[in-house]
Parts: C-alpha cells; structure tokens; sequence
C-alpha cells in the first residue's frame, strides 16, 4: 500500500523507536510514546547540560567570533520566523540549538543533542503550540550568543540552564 518494502519500514520504525517517538510493548508491537510532566523536565535537564557543554566550549574557541556570528545568523532565522507557520518558528528554533553544538566540531556532543531532536518535539506538542511559542523568542535566544561572546563560560551555562528550566516550566505549566 505504502509502495516500500518491508525492510524499508521496519527500518523506520528501527529509527522511530531509537529516537524514543514509539515504543515496543507485548509481541514486539510498537505504539507512539506518550510523554508526561516528569519526562518533559528530564529532557529539559539534559539539554541544558549537553548545551551548556557547547556553550562552555564556545566560549573557549580561538575563533569564537566566527561561531557566534553564526549564532547571530540562527536568530535572526528565529526572528524572521516569528509570524511564520509554527511549524516553521520550530525548525528555527531547533536549528539554533543544532548549531550551539555543530559549531563545538565535537561530534559526539551533536550526536546525543540529535538523538533528542524527536523527544523534543514531543514535548513541543504536549506543551501546546502557544506555550511552545513563548519558548521560541529572538531575544531569549540573542541572550545565549551574547554570554557566549563575552567568552564568560559561566555567564553562558547559566543562561542556558536559564534558557531550559524556563522553556520547560512553560511547557508543563
């Protein structure tokens, strides 16, 4: 019906699973995964440590500015997306936080932001698009890159751990 093969979608649902979007329950069958208060806050907490990381990696960079002209260029993305479908506001916004830890080069600190990517969106979903939006301003997001450009590691992961407690308290809210 669906015009792939059957290798095709169970790897999919490999991935669907990997990414935490659905879960295996009795005989192996899959069902999409609820999220509740508790797991929003957990996902919210781990984000903030791995973005603190990039940002106290960042502030460490030689070239910094390059990175932080980046960042600038993100948010501006999320600005000009303010009045977007929101659809569009949440690949901006997801796409700033995606650079945080690109511009790192540490590989392995990108792969396990990824690997929340579809976790993250959940909660999005579960908070509602206008509490989500709340989350998805310019200037809450040019508040990291101006603590990132000081070069004040310590600035930088407490606005972020700021930046997450806040978005995740207006998503359970």
């Amino acid at each position: 019906m669906l015009q792939i093969s059957r290798g095709t979608l169970r790897e999919a649902l490999r991935q669907l699973e990997q990414e935490g979007l659905v879960t295996a329950g009795e005989r192996g069958r899959l069902s999409v995964r609820a999220i509740n208060v508790t797991e929003i806050r957990d996902i919210y907490a781990v984000r903030a440590a791995l973005e603190s990381l990039a940002a106290r990696i960042l502030c460490e960079l030689p070239e910094r500015d390059r990175a932080t002209k980046s960042l600038h260029l993100a948010v501006d993305a999320i600005d000009a997306a303010r009045d977007a479908p929101v659809e569009e506001r949440i690949d901006t916004d997801t796409e700033f936080h995606r650079s945080l830890c690109r511009l790192t080069g540490n590989k392995t600190l990108l792969h396990s932001w990824t690997s929340l990517e579809g976790s993250i969106r959940m909660s999005v979903m579960f908070g509602g698009l206008e509490r989500a939006a709340t989350n998805m301003t310019a200037q809450r997001h040019r508040d990291i890159v101006t603590a990132i450009e000081t070069g004040d590691a310590a600035l930088s992961i407490r606005t972020i751990h700021e930046h997450m407690h806040e978005a995740a308290n207006n998503l359970v809210a």
